[in-house]
């Protein structure tokens, strides 16, 4: 069977793992859904009924880090598995404190008992973390790695925010890390608009 990825378009954790499936050419059937609107299949494929979630003929992937490299581990051709421990580090600390601080800065009115200012301030910290090790514009040298990838799609959510003022305080390196993505042909690729999956409808290949 074709591996069948449950998707939402604007969701980062949906996007970095149609980046790693684009990057490694596997083909798989992208249903994309609502989430204010789950169909049942999608339901009874997920386990935690959230996206992306793939589903191949030996079981189901629900997370996306591990969508990653289950495309990437079958076919990577850009070399972005190759990066040091610390890019596994990177990811955990925007996955879980970067996360958490975008969260509550965009969400801000959900969490009354938190400080969007010092969330915003926390997550800018982290990023500034970033400047010294982007000399060569991405993470670990010339060219993206898996951590670039599966880190700058928070980053696009959350300078997204207030994207002037992101562009105001953003260190020079970080900023330019995030346009060079934003303006990228990488990024347009996986952010091509698809009408919602009904059951019934036909395979839609993709990459």
């Amino acid at each position: 069977m074709i591996p069948i990825l449950y998707s939402f378009r604007r969701c980062p954790y949906a996007i970095r793992a149609r980046l790693a499936i684009a990057s490694s050419g596997v083909q798989v059937d992208l249903r994309e859904i609502l989430l204010r609107d789950k169909p049942q299949a999608f339901l009874d494929t997920s386990p935690s009924a959230t996206v992306p979630c793939l589903l191949t003929d030996q079981g189901v992937v629900d997370e996306s880090h591990d969508i990653m490299l289950w495309a990437l581990r079958q076919h990577d051709p850009e070399n972005l598995l190759l990066m040091p421990d610390a890019g596994d580090a990177l990811i955990q600390t925007f996955d879980g404190p970067f996360k958490t601080a975008l969260d509550l800065t965009k969400y801000a009115v959900r969490h009354p008992q938190s400080d969007p200012e010092a969330t915003r301030q926390d997550a800018m910290t982290l990023l500034a973390a970033l400047e010294n090790q982007l000399t060569k514009g991405w993470l670990f040298g010339p060219s993206p790695r898996l951590a670039d990838l599966a880190i700058l799609p928070f980053v696009r959510q959350f300078a997204m925010i207030d994207k002037p003022r992101f562009d105001r305080d953003a260190t020079p390196r970080v900023s330019a890390w995030l346009e060079t993505f934003l303006t990228s042909d990488r990024l347009a690729r996986v952010m091509h608009k698809y009408q919602p999956w009904q059951p019934g409808d036909a395979v839609m290949p993709f990459p």
